[in-house]
């Protein structure tokens, strides 16, 4: 079933760049991001409508930085959010698209933002470690792969300029986790979006993996300098006041071949 519903999304897709070859050099791609639809439960629904994100495996040569090339991405279905955390106050500048790729080493996303601004921190930690990023702008996924405790996860955060964080969160705690990641990005202030793409070691996020069970996962966006600021999630959590860390709302991901 999820093979048929990927070659569904892969031939909308070509059809739109085909007859709009234009459509990849508008922000947030503007033809891709209203005109496909997926199925859902045997109905057509939009993206942000769904539960369910898919990671699809790659087969391919990764480039010189060792990140797949700009075309694997598109072959991947994309989830799209522009709603704050409560699902409310949709802001289509403020859109995130985010799509993943992985193998039985690496989970790639790759996060398209667009932007009404951006703000960043100047300092970080020589290998561009950045404690608190999230007091500034940045995309972010929580992933939570099978296990006993419901309620650990892992979090990753990247920023417009290439600062990260990673943290295992549990219980009242969180730590630092060390996972390994890679990230690029890149800013195209004409059309205000960002681009960030990270590279996440599975051994990182489990122990033994394996593609055919599902996991949690949330996506999120931070962006402004204070407040009030835009908090926007795929997976609303509804909390009173902006709250991203409610693992019950997070969604599942399948990892597709």
């Amino acid at each position: 079933m999820i093979s048929l519903l990927l070659g569904i999304l892969r031939t909308s897709r070509r059809f739109a760049h085909t007859t709009f070859p234009f459509a990849g050099m508008l922000g947030c791609d503007f033809l891709i991001s209203r005109g496909v639809h997926c199925v859902v439960a045997g109905k057509i629904s939009s993206a942000r409508e769904t539960e369910t994100a898919t990671a699809l495996q790659f087969a391919g040569r990764l480039d010189a930085e060792r990140f797949p090339a700009f075309a694997a991405w598109d072959n991947a279905p994309a989830v799209r959010f522009d709603r704050d955390w409560q699902g409310k106050h949709a802001d289509l500048q403020r859109e995130t698209q985010v799509r993943l790729l992985w193998t039985s080493e690496v989970l790639y996303l790759r996060f398209l933002a667009c932007s009404r601004g951006i703000s960043v921190f100047t300092d970080a930690e020589p290998d561009g470690r950045r404690d608190r990023l999230w007091e500034r702008d940045v995309a972010e996924v929580f992933l939570q792969p099978p296990g006993p405790d419901a309620s650990r996860y892992k979090e990753f955060e990247v920023s417009p300029n290439g600062f990260w964080l990673d943290l295992d969160i549990g219980p009242g705690e969180k730590r630092d986790l060390q996972s390994g990641l890679r990230r690029r990005v890149k800013v195209d202030e004409q059309n205000k979006t960002w681009v960030a793409e990270l590279a996440l070691p599975m051994k990182s996020l489990t122990t033994q993996f394996d593609p055919a069970k599902v996991w949690r996962v949330n996506f999120f966006r931070v962006e402004g300098a204070s407040e009030p600021r835009f908090y926007s999630a795929w997976r609303p959590t509804e909390t009173p006041v902006p709250n991203f860390h409610v693992p019950e709302s997070f969604g599942k991901l399948l990892f597709a071949t």
